[in-house]
């Protein structure tokens, strides 16, 4: 097995990178999400929307997103690694403005994320399914 080899398995079982978001309403992309490490968590920004207005901001928010840009926003925060998910997170959703539990799960050879929002209990909530952006 060579290095470059085993740098692609080591991404693939990672979440860090670029995501293509799917618009629950219209099952098209929406937008491009990069997962990143800070503090020994991992976090998510909005990079691209590919549905709505670049300059959107977050009217429903109600903390201190509120009125700010869409694009390079913060929504997902937290996650550490617990065997095969990264649990221990929150994630907003800017279209309501509300702040869920969330985990996710690598899928598909690491080509595909699982990405669950809750209240509360995990069965209390929605997934969706990310695709990583090549």
């Amino acid at each position: 097995m060579t290095l470059s080899t085993l740098q692609c398995r080591a991404e693939l079982a990672s979440p860090v990178g670029f995501w293509q978001t799917v618009s629950d309403s219209t099952g098209k992309p929406a937008a491009v999400v990069e997962i990143f490490m800070s503090g020994g968590r991992f976090h998510g920004r909005i990079v691209q929307l590919l549905e709505d207005d670049p300059g959107s901001v977050c009217t429903q928010c109600t903390d201190a997103r509120q009125g700010q840009p869409v694009v390079g926003m913060v929504f997902l925060t937290g996650l550490r690694a617990d065997g095969d998910e990264f649990t221990g997170g929150e994630i907003l959703d800017p279209d309501d403005g509300r702040v869920y539990r969330a985990k996710i799960k690598l899928i598909d050879g690491g080509d595909k994320l699982k990405v669950r929002g809750f209240l509360g209990i995990s069965i209390l909530g929605r997934t969706q399914t990310w695709l990583r952006s090549k």
